[in-house]
């Protein structure tokens, strides 16, 4: 369960308000590596918190008490504090105004390309999705439509539906 790990669409609405963030990102820790001593999963929770731009002053601080942005970017942490193969992420931007979403998805592709992460992307941002997938799957009703590499559907969707689709998001 450690390897796959899933970051929420509203990271204010997956933050417990009367943990702190130290307490949000280092339960995982507690449940899978219980042998860490406080210090060593506060130096782990610092450490990640970096990665995904923040400093030691949120440790004590609370979820509301930060942006739309920073609550995703605690979300993040949150997830890779425990080093997963796999991230699942369910619309990770749709919360965030639209500069943000950029930093964000800039933030998950470096640190795709760091830690090797494979990413399954649930998203109707077809944007996002172009911009972060190497392959697309298109469901309608829970069946598969349409499945290959990204950039190939984008130029020549095969099924009507996903043509409409494209067409709508003006992908193609």
């Amino acid at each position: 369960r450690a390897h796959l790990q899933v970051i929420f669409q509203d990271p204010f609405g997956s933050l417990s308000p009367r943990m702190t963030i130290f307490q949000i990102v280092s339960e995982g820790l507690d449940v899978h590596q219980p042998h860490l001593s406080h210090d060593e999963r506060e130096s782990r929770v610092v450490e990640i918190l970096r990665e995904v731009g923040l400093d030691r002053s949120a440790l004590q601080r609370y979820p509301h008490e930060f942006s739309g942005g920073q609550r995703q970017r605690i979300a993040i942490a949150r997830a890779l504090i425990l080093k997963p193969q796999i991230l699942v992420l369910d619309e990770p931007t749709s919360a965030l105004d639209v500069s943000i979403q950029k930093q964000v998805l800039k933030l998950l592709s470096e640190l795709q390309k760091k830690y090797n992460l494979a990413y399954l992307i649930i998203s109707h941002d077809l944007a996002v999705i172009r911009a972060m997938s190497h392959e697309l799957m298109v469901l309608r009703a829970g069946e598969v439509v349409e499945y290959g590499e990204t950039e190939a559907m984008v130029r020549d969707p095969k099924e009507g539906y996903t043509k409409a689709l494209f067409s709508a998001a003006e992908l193609t």
